[in-house]
Parts: structure tokens; sequence; C-alpha cells
């Protein structure tokens, strides 16, 4: 078989088995409405939460940090490349989660995969849930540590996985790995129990807070705050590409953490540090979201979300997600393409990202939704439901 031919025939399996990715073109900024394929669309799609992705103030401080600093960082950090501004986006982060220092990553699998095999080795435990992202799943296989897996939100399993590790492995780091809102299916962790858990078992614990900043929380500083925890977290991740509108990550927490990293996470060490205009950015929405103007577009994203879980007869919905099961992938395929010709964006989530036979149309809301959009598309989507 050659290379060609290898290449084209997993390309038919994988389109006969209803998972084929194609790109999709965007032509316009990212917001409720937007250009996808050269054709307007009401985009309930994006992670974009508080509608910052388009928004002026952050573009007047990116071109700013153009004008100052030019459009790269030239190398990495420990280099040439640690700007002022990255420094500046660093203070702002922890002083926004209230941590002594964060540092920053180029993105969210960058920050995963560089800080769990610096923490952890292979005389070392790791403790996932069974629905952490892809990129904490592959850190922790990085880390060559002993992974365990507990099922989704199982306190029992967790404790019990807990006490093993404990009893087979006494001299090991032991780390619990989890998401306060699952990306896939919009719901919490229950990290009040699961902080007892850790601290009883002498466990640190490793909190994505990707899909929690700007959702959960005073001003959307995360679940970890809404609840009162922030310090009982040794490790707290987050990115600057959803809520905040921009792109990258940070982990925070102590300073000591931060130094650590610095000299050990070679996902940081070895890349080249992001533009100065990238950092600039999101220190704007950082700030944003710290002031009272950030207070309002949480509220107002809550707003959004009570109206929609109202219209979809949804319970208890606490995250913007609002997953809508379908199960067979090309069945999920066809509903998303109904859709989009109704004038909706929403992809339908596929194998390897969910389980196989578990397809869905992952429903995200952001604060720049009107109730005319939710209403609108409530219809559509009950119609393109019914056609199946």
């Amino acid at each position: 078989m050659t290379f060609d031919q290898f290449l084209w025939s997993e390309i038919d399996r994988i389109k006969a088995a209803g998972l084929y990715r194609e790109l999709r073109t965007v032509g316009s900024p990212q917001g409720a409405e937007m250009i996808c394929d050269g054709r307007p669309l009401v985009n309930f799609s994006s992670n974009d939460y508080l509608g910052l992705a388009g928004d002026r103030r952050l573009a007047v401080a990116a071109r700013g940090a153009v004008d100052d600093a030019g459009t790269g960082s030239g190398a990495s950090r420990l280099i040439s490349g640690n700007h002022r501004f990255h420094e500046a986006l660093e203070e702002a982060v922890a002083g926004f989660k209230g941590c002594e220092a964060a540092l920053t990553f180029s993105s969210g699998y960058a920050a995963a995969v560089g800080t769990l095999p610096a923490l952890f080795g292979k005389s070392d435990v790791l403790i996932l849930d069974k629905l952490s992202h892809a990129s904490l799943v592959d850190g922790a296989r990085l880390s060559g540590a002993v992974v365990r897996i507990f099922p989704h939100n199982h306190l029992e399993k967790l404790e019990s996985h807990l006490r093993w590790a404990r009893e087979k492995h006494p001299q090991a780091k032991v780390g619990v790995v989890i998401e306060s809102v699952y990306s896939m299916d919009g719901d919490l962790a229950p990290l009040r129990e699961i902080v007892e858990l850790k601290n009883r078992f002498g466990a640190w614990l490793f909190l994505d807070e990707a899909h929690g900043v700007g959702v959960l929380g005073e001003r959307g500083r995360g679940l970890a705050d809404a609840l009162g925890l922030a310090e009982e977290v040794e490790i707290q991740m987050g990115t600057f590409g959803k809520a905040l509108g921009v792109a990258g990550a940070y982990i925070c927490g102590r300073a000591s953490l931060r130094d650590y990293l610095l000299n050990r996470a070679r996902s940081f060490i070895f890349s080249t540090a992001p533009p100065p205009s990238v950092a600039m950015a999101a220190r704007a929405a950082v700030e944003l979201l710290n002031s009272n103007e950030g207070e309002i577009l949480v509220a107002r994203l809550r707003e959004v979300r009570g109206t929609l879980a109202e219209l979809l007869r949804f319970p208890g919905a606490d995250s913007a997600i609002f997953p809508v099961l379908v199960g067979d992938e090309r069945k999920a395929m066809a509903v998303s393409e109904r859709l989009r010709k109704a004038g909706y964006f929403v992809p339908a989530v596929r194998f390897p990202t969910v389980a196989a036979g578990s397809a869905r149309l992952r429903i995200t809301v952001t604060a720049a939704h009107t109730r005319e959009h939710l209403e609108n598309f409530v219809r559509a989507l009950e119609q393109a439901l019914r056609e199946e």
C-alpha cells in the first residue's frame, strides 16, 4: 500500500463511520452572530461566553502592544522573549484569582502537558475523572505516573482510588485531576467533597477552571472562588481563549509553584513566548472582568443561561453549556446540518471528543445572545430533532 492509498483508505473509513471533520471558515469576529463559510449564522457553538473576543477594547490593547513591542517575542521567555507585558498579565491574573502568582502558557494544552509531568513522575499516582479533557489525560500519561480513572463525579470510587494509592504507594505524591465545569456535559464537579477527600488522604488537587472562569463565582472567578475553596486547591488552571476572548492559558497558585514550573515545565521552557500583543489583550480582558463592568457581563450571561434553560426545560443549568444528546454520529451530523440550513451554527460533537455512540449537539450561550436569538433557536432545534 502506498502512502496516498493508506491516507485515502483511512479517510474513507472515517467518513463511513460518520466521524469525518472539516474546517469551517469564519469571516467575521466571534459573536452571537457571525459569517461562517460565507453565510450569516447565529452562533451557538463558541466558548466566548462573555462576548469579549470581538470587544474593541481588547483590540485597542493588542494594537498598542504591537506599536510598542512588535509582532513577535523572538524567543522563549527564558531566553530573550520575556516582555514586561507577559509579566503584567501574570500579575493581573494572580490578582484576579487571589493567588500569590501565575505563569502563562501559549495554550491550555501546553499548560496541562507542561504542568502535570513537571509535578508528577514514575513513582507517583494521578487520579483523573473519566471525563477529564484530553490535555489532562495526555499530561498524566506523559508524566509516567500510575494513572487511575474514576467514573465521572463518582466520589465513592475516588475515595477508593485514594485509599488504594496510599496503601500501595505510601511514598508517592498523589494528585487528583478534575475540571470545575465539564466541557461536553456542562455539569460541575462536586468540588467541596473532592477537597475534603484529597485533604483526608494528603493528595494535591489540580483544578481546570477553563469553562468556569467568566461564568461562575464573583465576577467570574470560577467555581473554587464561588465555594470559598480557592486556598484549598494546590494547582489552578485557566484559559484566556474562552470567556476572556483572547488566547493562551495560565497556572496559578503559590509563588513557589510558579518558580518551579518556570524551571521544570517543558512546554514553557521550550516554547517561543506568545506575542506581547496577545498578552496585553488578555490583560485587558482580565482587568475588564475584574471591574464592575465584568460583574455586569457575568450577570448578563447568567440571565441568558437561565432563559435558555427555561426554554429547553433543562434542569439545574449552572454553566453556559447545554448538551443535547443524539447518540448516533450520523444522526447528530444530520441535525446539525438542518440547523445550519435554518441559520444556526451548532456543530455535532462526536467520537473521540465524546464516547462512541454518545454524539451530541453542544449548545453554548454568551452574554451577547438576545431573547429573540434564544426563542427562535429553540423552535429551530425542536423542528430539526422532529425531522430525525
